[in-house]
């Protein structure tokens, strides 16, 4: 494993991870290829664009001539598949979305895989894909796939299709399911830098219903050192968990921004549930720890490093929070 190709490595995950892997493999080329969606923005690479291992091409990866081309261009031995439309409330708006990329381009970049015969390809899936888990159950990796959101079907298909080409192609697989995550880069449509970057300005913090929905939040970069072990310890075939196994209340989440940010609790507009809002997802990382990885970072320490990017770095958010993102807060929360 030398040259990896980092599909969505303009995003959230994928920019960090980036980051991740340039700092602690500098002998490793990184092509981030990525489509550049409204989530999916170069200034967050601008950190390691002067690297001399880097590179990045713009593409769509459903387009299988693309991918092909970048694969050949840089002698690619490795995928880390990223790339996915990943926001529950836009894959309700627009099912289709999801379907295209989440399934249509993870089986395209697959494709390619096999036929170059790559050392590995990694897909990087959520623990949505169990479904809503109720107390005091955990999701361990062999556990059935009971998504219930279109986001959550897309990339429950999405690992299906992983798991046969593993099986009937010997394609070197791995997964990984990760919780929640939280810090620098995240798009605010997300509900930790939404609602942090509204708290900055005053602006209600629309919590879905009652907000006692329970999520484990991870800090990226434990998400991107977990990644990296199942990349260089997973065994072929298997899925690994990703998670600090602690679980918070979404309405305690939005407590603690506000008191981060010395703001009144009264900025809580609680706005009406979305369809299918899933009550608790909880994971049991246990085979993770078998190789050696533990979370750095705990609850409290992993958001008030969150909030005070965010209060750092407005100039890397505010300029999203017009045009395209406008009309998207109003269509999501206008009526609610």
């Amino acid at each position: 494993m030398r040259n990896l190709l980092v599909t969505g490595g303009a995003g959230f995950i994928g920019s960090n991870f980036v980051a991740y892997m340039l700092e602690h493999h500098p002998d490793y080329c990184i092509v981030v290829y990525d489509k550049l969606t409204y989530a999916g923005r170069l200034e967050n690479l601008e950190r390691v664009a002067s690297h001399p291992n880097f590179a990045f091409v713009r593409g769509d990866i459903c387009d299988m001539e693309a991918v092909r081309a970048a694969v050949i261009e840089h002698s690619i031995d490795t995928i880390v598949n990223f790339a996915a439309e990943t926001h529950v409330d836009r894959s309700i708006m627009e099912p289709d979305a999801v379907v295209r990329t989440n399934v249509n381009g993870t089986w395209t970049l697959l494709e390619i895989a096999r036929e170059h015969q790559l050392e590995r390809f990694h897909q990087i899936s959520t623990d949505e894909v169990y479904g809503a888990i109720p107390a005091p159950n955990r999701s361990r990796e062999g556990d059935p796939l009971e998504p219930r959101s279109p986001y959550s079907a897309s990339k429950a298909a999405a690992e299906h299709l992983v798991y046969a080409y593993h099986i009937t192609y010997g394609l070197v697989t791995t997964m990984t399911r990760g919780s929640n995550n939280i810090g620098p880069y995240h798009y605010p449509e997300k509900a930790v830098p939404l609602f942090t970057t509204n708290a900055i300005d005053g602006v209600p913090l629309p919590i879905y219903g009652d907000g006692r929905q329970m999520r484990d939040y991870q800090y990226v970069l434990d998400h991107c050192e977990g990644i990296d072990i199942v990349l260089h310890k997973g065994q072929p075939g298997e899925a690994y968990n990703v998670g600090t196994e602690v679980e918070t209340y979404n309405i305690d989440m939005a407590h603690k921004i506000l008191d981060i940010l010395g703001k009144p609790h009264t900025l809580i507009q609680h706005v009406t549930d979305r369809a299918g809002h899933d009550r608790r997802y909880a994971l049991d990382c246990s085979k993770l720890r078998a190789l050696g990885w533990r979370s750095r970072h705990t609850f409290d320490e992993a958001l008030e490093k969150t909030v005070r990017w965010y209060v750092e770095n407005q100039s890397w958010w505010r300029p999203i929070k017009s045009g395209e993102y406008l009309e998207y807060y109003r269509r999501q929360y206008a009526e609610r």
